[in-house]
């Protein structure tokens, strides 16, 4: 039985230094459902290439550079009719972050108005569907030899590691005065093998919504000509 415990002791220890050391937060999936979206006609998307959102659109008559100030709707959950009382909670958690992080990085480039004005962008956000990671199954598949190889076969065939968490959202920038659409996206992350995602089980998912807005600030920047856009 000392063996066993000592054998445990030891695993766990292995596994926290090894996600410790391990892939980041979050990263982009390969692929993602396109049902459910509430923001955007699937129809006008195109896959994105490169550092780009799996899909998007961009309206060829935008002129980003005349916009002079951001309008952040609430961010909206796609699916909030499907979900019991503790996962619209957990969901409720995840809008009001990503809402806090737009805001947060928007507000560095441009001024925050709450109501619709002349020369202003309207970003509005949903979240699609969202995932907490499984602690158990994200150690041990980290730590035992077998189910390393299980979850690297996961990994080859769908792009997500065993255990993690993921989000998917859906992103629409208008003009806030006439509601013409100037750009849309969607775009699906998942969690890497942090040691963060064993304690706090949504930590994949809010580092999306990070990346996320920050995104949206670099993908600004560079449509308006900035001279120094930070690359989440």
């Amino acid at each position: 039985m000392r063996r066993i415990k000592l054998l445990a002791m030891m695993t766990l220890s292995a596994g926290i230094a090894l996600l410790s050391g391990g892939c980041g937060a979050s990263y982009q999936a390969r692929s993602m459902d396109l049902k459910g979206t509430l923001l955007v006609d699937p129809s006008i998307l195109t896959p994105g290439t490169g550092d780009q959102m799996l899909y998007r659109y961009v309206n060829p008559k935008a002129d980003v550079k005349k916009y002079t100030k951001v309008m952040i709707d609430p961010v909206i959950i796609s699916k909030a009719a499907e979900l019991d009382a503790g996962e619209l909670e957990n969901y409720q958690k995840l809008a009001n972050n990503a809402f806090f992080y737009l805001n947060d990085e928007m507000k560095k480039d441009y001024p925050i108005v709450t109501a619709p004005e002349p020369n202003t962008l309207r970003l509005q956000m949903a979240i699609i569907d969202a995932d907490s990671s499984k602690p158990v199954r994200n150690l041990v598949s980290s730590v035992v030899p077998m189910s390393i190889g299980i979850s690297s076969v996961q990994y080859a065939a769908t792009g997500k590691m065993t255990g993690v968490g993921e989000i998917s959202g859906e992103f629409r920038l208008s003009d806030a005065s006439t509601g013409e659409l100037l750009g849309a996206a969607l775009d699906r992350r998942v969690g890497g093998k942090g040691a963060q995602g064993i304690w706090d089980t949504w930590y994949n998912a809010d580092d999306a919504l990070k990346f996320w807005a920050k995104a949206a600030r670099f993908v600004l920047c560079e449509k308006r000509g900035g001279k120094e856009c930070v690359k989440p």
